[in-house]
């Protein structure tokens, strides 16, 4: 039987390039729900090492991070550009077309 991959799976392995998960977060920012955004900033972090890889990024803990990134999360600015650093990635402002 030939083995599949999930749609997780080859999600996750394309988010490992820098360029694609910032693309795939500029997609989701777009949609106008922050909730979209925060869990596709998580499958960002998923893919590029995890939670446990980005505290240690971060100095910011696993639980507030787990928070932070969660449906209900409400980062500060401060947090998210700490995380989008770690990742290789940063915040920028564009005018609305």
């Amino acid at each position: 039987m030939v083995k599949t991959e999930t749609y997780k799976d080859t999600l996750l392995k394309s988010l490992k390039d820098q360029e694609a998960a910032a693309e795939y977060l500029t997609a989701c920012l777009e949609d106008g729900d922050v909730n979209v955004f925060l869990l596709a900033l998580w499958d960002v972090a998923e893919a590029q090492g995890g939670i446990g890889m980005l505290s240690g990024r971060t100095h910011l803990n696993r639980e507030n991070l787990y928070r932070m990134l969660s449906r209900s999360g409400n980062p500060s600015l401060n947090s998210l550009d700490s995380v989008l650093n770690s990742l290789g990635l940063r915040l920028a402002v564009a005018v609305r077309q």
